[in-house]
């Protein structure tokens, strides 16, 4: 049953489709009887109808498969089908009936492909239908109606011969008014794998069942002890919650054999919600999340559903590895965030309890090239999960070899088989579709399992980030597949580690081979310089923080986010993202600063000027040097020379003023510059500058200002003894004068103005003489 000369990327030889078209042939036979023995030709209107219905390849009925069980049956099974018909034209169909069809055998994978692509075309072999009591019938099927039927047949009666897979095919005939004989108007295909008995040699199947999101955390984080962690929306609450998109993921995976693979973002997310956490309010506030409960539950159960089964994790945040080798080796520092991804990815276990796997490396889609396998592999990973539309077959082999190929340098890739690992995307929301997705992928598997007795491993590498409705039907099919006789379950790194096969294609693509629907959607170069100027920030800023951890881990883990392969298709967020955490660590570092100072007067030749530094962080700074430089060393120095260095150490939320010693050499203005530093010489903020204006008094001044004092002393001193002189001759002449009233009153009278001549009849005085002993000790005087 080997593939001979049909593996991807090849087409069925000539006389293969010589057969074909044969048995297509011959298959109708039937149908071209009936024609001829019906009574009158169609007419002309009804001729056209089947010209376009033939162009088309659909029928004006659609005819869906919404469940087919069991999926692969065994002997003495029954095989139940069950959907709906639906006329999809403008005429009722009458006396119609649904019936099953078994096809012939198809013993190629591309084969399966064929089918698939045209599996409602009606111009396609269709075998013959089982007949008698499987089918079922309805009267009429008016336009824009659907009926549902269900048909169930014991296997024995589809005829069904040596193992392998058949086309099984639910055909609705029926007749119209403009074509009133019988006909099939709709066909749905199908395939029914058929290995009844266990096979001698099992492939061994690795199913990589993913639990990965998107981003959603940012760097920032409250100022509490806690350091309350800030999400940028709520969605990951949706995911986890019953119902959900990763609930569902972990709820079908438990009960499965397969490999987890995990990503510590999302794990690290979702034990952060157990906890307070916030996310955006109304305007710039954040609110309080609520989903802690929920977040504990699903914790509880990854935990449970991990036990005792192999856990791979990747490097945290999930990076792009793709992005990081064509767009970001080239800027420096770019590979040391892998490498601590990578670290970092050791954490799960606290979480999980399971001792996880380190060493693989899944680049977008399994495309690979050498860059991409050097970068992979540059953080400590020896096996890289590449994919076989990528990692093509080039040797001539007539069967799918093992996933497992040595690629040198120690290096294993670990090639996923492309046709199984893609077989549940797109919408699998309608039954329909997932029904004819797991069972495409149920006759993949066969059909490769009986391609050769040689025992070989095969793994599947689904989508990173499948849909609710995706994991059921990768459950679906996976249940089936466990439960077969073809496959058996295997580890991913047991399939790493199995025998390869010598011939298979160990040749890594060339760069030019690289898909281009891949390569435009990865993060460009300026992503990466974004990251590693954000990151030499962050270097600086750390090595003042008395407490490291608070903002180094917060901000290492964003980084590590904006690397990630879910902003594939989403740069203008990833791009804002990016911008985010920059902006937010710029803003913690503008926390520390210098206070704005005005003009300083410096009066005399020496001074203090004092600088404030201000810490409104919750942590305090220290390793900071303050350096306050004269720009003018000839008018004012610093602690004797242009500048002085001062270390500076502040207490959370404080503020500390520097005092720096100078001295002028000349009147005037001078400028001078504060600016903070790191201890190892590197700037830190912005600088502060200012005037300082220089009023020294000269000696010259000071002899002038002495002179005049004492002239102003002498002066006065003159006066004193004058007065004293005076005071001194006055009581001599009191005391020489005649004492009669008279005379005193006649002083007196003149005193006031000494040229008034004494005027005849004037009043005698009726006061008492005035006493001219000297003033007592302390008594006032006046002069």
């Amino acid at each position: 049953m080997a593939e001979a000369a049909d593996f991807q990327g090849t087409s069925p030889s000539p006389a293969r489709r010589w057969l074909r078209r044969t048995g297509a042939l011959l298959a109708g036979a039937p149908l071209l009887a009936g024609l001829v023995q019906l009574p009158a030709a169609p007419p002309a209107n009804a001729a056209e109808s089947d010209a376009s219905q033939a162009a088309s390849g659909a029928g004006s009925v659609s005819v869906s498969v919404d469940t087919l069980t069991p999926g692969a049956p065994t002997e003495g099974d029954t095989v139940t089908v069950s959907g709906t018909v639906t006329n999809k034209g403008k005429q009722t169909v009458t006396d119609a009936h649904v019936g099953l069809h078994v096809g012939p055998l198809l013993n190629t994978r591309s084969g399966i492909d064929s089918v698939a692509r045209n599996s409602t075309d009606l111009q396609s072999s269709i075998g013959p239908e089982v007949g008698g009591k499987y089918s079922e019938e309805f009267a009429e099927l008016t336009p824009g109606v659907s009926q549902s039927f269900t048909i169930s047949v014991p296997v024995d009666k589809l005829d069904l011969g040596q193992d392998g897979v058949y086309q099984l095919a639910v055909a609705l005939s029926g007749e119209t008014s403009d074509q009133p004989w019988e006909q099939p108007l709709g066909v749905q295909h199908t395939f029914l794998p058929w290995q009844p008995d266990e096979a001698g040699t099992k492939t061994k199947t690795t199913f990589m069942w993913p639990l990965i999101s998107t981003v959603h955390m940012t760097a920032e984080t409250g100022s509490d002890e806690q350091q309350t962690p800030v999400f940028h929306d709520d969605d990951l609450a949706k995911e986890i919650s019953p119902g959900g998109r990763l609930d569902r993921m972990v709820a079908l995976g438990k009960d499965l054999d397969v490999t987890w693979v995990i990503d510590p973002d999302l794990l690290a997310s979702v034990e952060a919600m157990t906890e307070r956490y916030e996310i955006p309010g109304e305007g710039d506030d954040t609110v309080v999340g609520s989903h802690q409960s929920v977040a504990k539950r699903w914790l509880t159960e990854v935990q449970q559903a991990v036990t005792d089964e192999e856990v791979v994790v990747l490097p945290f945040g999930d990076p792009d590895l793709a992005s990081l080798a064509h767009n970001g080796t080239s800027v420096t520092g770019s590979l040391g965030h892998l490498k601590e991804a990578t670290d970092v990815a050791g954490t799960v276990e606290a979480i999980l309890h399971v001792k996880p796997v380190t060493d693989f490396a899944w680049p977008v889609n399994g495309a690979v090239d050498p860059s991409i396998v050097k970068v992979a592999t540059s953080a400590g990973a020896d096996k890289v999960i590449a994919r076989s539309d990528t990692f093509k077959e080039s040797g001539g082999l007539s069967y799918t070899p093992s996933a497992s190929r040595p690629i040198g340098g120690g290096t294993t890739a670990v090639v996923a088989d492309a046709r199984l690992s893609t077989a549940f995307q797109g919408d699998m929301i309608k039954a329909s579709t997932s029904t004819l997705a797991v069972q495409r992928f149920l006759a993949q598997s066969l059909t490769l399992g009986l391609q050769t007795g040689k025992q070989r491993s095969v793994v599947v590498a689904p989508q990173r980030t499948p849909s609710a409705s995706q994991a059921r039907a990768m459950a679906e099919a996976l249940t089936v597949l466990q439960d077969g006789t073809w496959s058996e379950p295997q580890d991913l790194t047991a399939a790493a580690e199995a025998e390869p096969d010598a011939s298979a294609t160990t040749k890594v693509p060339s760069a030019s081979a690289y898909p281009s629907s891949l390569r435009k959607h990865e993060l460009p170069r300026t992503a990466f310089e974004q990251i590693e100027r954000t990151q030499a920030k962050l270097d600086k800023f750390k090595v003042i923080l008395s407490d490291q951890s608070r903002v180094v881990t917060p901000f290492g883990r964003a980084l590590n986010r904006s690397m990630s392969v879910s902003w594939r298709g989403r740069q203008s967020e990833a791009a804002i993202y990016r911008s985010g955490v920059e902006s937010y660590l710029d803003t913690l570092i503008g926390q520390v600063r210098l206070i704005d100072k005005s003009e300083t007067k410096l009066s005399g030749r020496s001074a203090t000027i004092p600088v404030t530094v201000q810490n409104n962080l919750v942590q305090g700074v220290e390793h900071l040097v303050l350096r306050l430089t004269s720009t003018n060393p000839t008018r004012l120095e610093i602690n004797g020379d242009a500048y002085e260095e001062q270390p500076v150490t502040v207490s959370g939320g404080h503020s500390q003023s520097v005092k720096f010693t100078t001295s002028a050499n000349a009147n005037g203005r001078a400028t001078v510059v504060a600016q903070l530093y790191t201890q190892d010489g590197q700037r830190y903020g912005e600088p502060v500058t200012f005037d300082v204006k220089v009023t020294e008094i000269t000696a010259t001044v000071m002899l002038v200002i002495g002179g005049g004092v004492l002239l102003l002393v002498l002066a006065g001193f003159r006066m004193y003894t004058q007065r004293k002189r005076a005071a001194a001759r006055e009581a001599d002449e009191d005391a020489d004068a005649p004492q009669n009233p008279e005379a005193a009153g006649e002083r007196l009278t003149r005193e006031p103005g000494a040229d008034a001549p004494e005027q005849p009849g004037d009043p005698v005085p009726d006061t008492a003489p005035e006493n001219a002993d000297p003033s007592g000790t302390g008594e006032r005087v006046d002069r």
